[in-house]
């Protein structure tokens, strides 16, 4: 009787295992709207706010600058595998609600000009309220991946041996869903109640997140009891390997991790900071309405949404993780080549390569996330991803930054009758293009690599 009712875990249950999902993902979509809500506004930034194109850029970059310098994201993985998902998820989502309250407070007690804090109207060289910004970002940036690595944690967790490429895509598919309508309602809610209502928006989705991650950690506390009275019925006093410092070394002495790494990191460098950019990209070069350039920027997103989970599953049940990599690097190529041709200025040109973008992000990540767990065991995976996200975010933090001095240095043909300026968005594009054929490159060289040290990326998940 005992060994029938430990059989019978929480995440054997179909609808349960899914449910559990369901709440956690909602968190992530409200991460993913604050993540994003704010970059259709850059236009609206300068002629209201008085921010440069590098200071947009100094904004941006903002979300990975604590995860970068101070390894934010490293000691997130290590707490991670020892404290376990729900200390650290709920400390995350903490994290991101303080962070979005102090970016809030900056774009409104902060955003007359010559405004001061502790007596300073710049702070390092930027305008008090673009600094605070910053750091509101910075903070809100370390609880969304730590949260973005706690959530893929516990769907290596919760879905082990089951739908895993499938459960992974699902919440990438549904955290496109805040992603896409930040970048929808940004521009119509600025317009309409004032430049910073957007945010607060997104601070009152985070707060309903904290509520949600807090229910499922009631779940999981039940399901880690049943998963110590399963081991107990067993004889395994210890069902899983805990976690010891000695693992990064393991971890990064793999090849893999360092392919992966790389091909995180170029891939994501295309698509997130470029959509920073694309709303101002899409009205200046293509004449697309401010209303709707946000919802075309949005655009990757939406794609996510309905082929992430598609893709997943076709990858739990054929396989070929390494070669879906390899051509969503090569459809990204021919996206931001086409968009760096000054020539090509058609406004449905410009949506079609939103779409195939889309189903590029598609597909890299459906395949890359589910491929780390099969080159880590579990213990490691928080610390392996945790790692791979620091790396992600040199990226993150650099891009960003670099392309706003591009604009600014380079790219400023002139102004509108806001005072806003009109850049030339080519050199940019450009930049994309390049890093577009790195990442192709790499996610070459892990396809031969899987085949050297049998990583099985190219087998089903599913037998």
């Amino acid at each position: 009787m005992m060994t029938e009712q430990v059989k019978q875990k929480l995440n054997d249950s179909k609808a349960t295992r899914w449910g559990a999902l369901a709440i956690v993902a909602f968190t992530m979509m409200a991460a993913y709207y604050v993540n994003d809500v704010v970059a259709p506004l850059k236009s609206m930034l300068e002629s209201d706010l008085g921010w440069s194109s590098s200071d947009f850029g100094f904004y941006t970059g903002g979300y990975s600058f604590l995860n970068v310098f101070f390894l934010m994201l490293i000691w997130g993985g290590l707490i991670l595998d020892r404290f376990g998902i729900r200390f650290t998820g709920r400390l995350a989502t903490i994290l991101m609600v303080a962070g979005t309250a102090l970016e809030y407070y900056a774009m409104t007690g902060l955003a007359a000009p010559g405004a001061e804090l502790f007596g300073c109207r710049e702070m390092f060289g930027y305008k008090t309220g673009v600094f605070v910004a910053f750091a509101g970002y910075s903070i809100f940036g370390v609880g969304a991946e730590v949260a973005g690595i706690t959530v893929t944690k516990i769907i290596a967790k919760w879905f082990h041996g089951k739908e895993l490429a499938t459960a992974m895509g699902v919440q990438v598919a549904l955290a496109r869903i805040g992603s896409q309508a930040g970048y929808a309602v940004a521009i119509p809610l600025a317009r309409a109640f004032s430049i910073t209502t957007p945010v607060l928006l997104g601070l009152v989705l985070l707060l309903g997140g904290l509520i949600a991650f807090f229910i499922f950690a009631v779940m999981d506390r039940k399901l880690d009891k049943q998963m110590e009275a399963e081991a107990a019925v067993s004889g395994d006093s210890d069902p899983a390997e805990k976690f010891s410092f000695k693992d990064v070394k393991n971890i990064l002495v793999n090849p893999g991790f360092w392919l992966i790494a790389l091909l995180c990191v170029l891939f994501y460098s295309c698509v997130f900071p470029f959509q920073k950019f694309a709303s101002e990209f899409m009205i200046l070069k293509y004449g697309i309405n401010e209303n709707v350039a946000g919802t075309f920027a949005g655009l990757p997103a939406l794609g996510a949404l309905f082929l992430t989970p598609i893709f997943g599953g076709y990858i739990d049940k054929r396989g070929k993780a390494a070669s879906i990599m390899l051509l969503g690097s090569a459809m990204l190529i021919g996206v931001h080549f086409l968009y760096a041709i000054p020539a090509i200025s058609y406004w449905l040109v410009a949506i079609i390569l939103m779409i195939i973008l889309g189903i590029a992000f598609s597909l890299v990540p459906s395949a890359m996330w589910p491929a780390v767990a099969k080159i880590f065991p579990v213990n490691q995976l928080g610390t392996a991803y945790a790692l791979i996200f620091f790396i992600q975010n040199i990226g993150l933090w650099g891009i960003p930054t670099l392309i706003g001095k591009v604009l600014d240095v380079y790219c400023i043909v002139g102004q509108d009758d806001k005072g806003a300026n009109i850049y030339d968005y080519t050199i940019p594009m450009c930049i994309f293009t390049g890093i577009a054929c790195l990442s192709m490159l790499v996610a070459l060289l892990l396809k031969r690599a899987d085949k050297k040290y049998g990583y099985q990326l190219e087998e089903p998940n599913i037998h």
